[in-house]
């Protein structure tokens, strides 16, 4: 069955800078869209990046130019490095897998979470 798994959340200051990772297994990872999502307390769940089987990408506006979202296929491995952290930022996140990219927002596997806290 799939499985996604990420670790690397934590708490750091505004402007440092956390590597995210998510783990695959259960599926061919290397042939699905990849993503990376986010939700605080009282605000609606929001896609952050997306990467293709493909290797193209896409960002949310809010993160372009700080977050950077990567694979490595041969590790089952996704990940989202970000850089100038803001208290805005502050957020679960998820890592979430589907078919293709177009299910967007409504993919089908997701991981448990990790929590990304920013202090000003």
């Amino acid at each position: 069955r799939v499985q996604l798994v990420e670790s690397g959340g934590g708490s750091v200051q505004s402007g440092g800078s956390l590597r995210l990772s998510c783990v695959a297994s259960g599926y061919g990872f290397r042939d699905f869209c990849m993503a990376w999502f986010r939700q605080s307390p009282g605000k609606q769940r929001e896609a952050v990046a997306t990467i293709d089987s493909d290797g193209s990408t896409s960002y949310a506006d809010s993160v372009k130019g700080r977050f950077t979202i990567s694979r490595d296929n041969a590790k089952n491995t996704l990940y989202l490095q970000m850089n100038s952290l803001k208290p805005e930022d502050t957020a679960m996140y998820y890592c979430a897998a589907e078919v293709a990219c177009y299910y967007m927002p409504s993919f089908g596997y997701w991981g448990q979470g990790t929590q990304v806290t920013v202090s000003s």
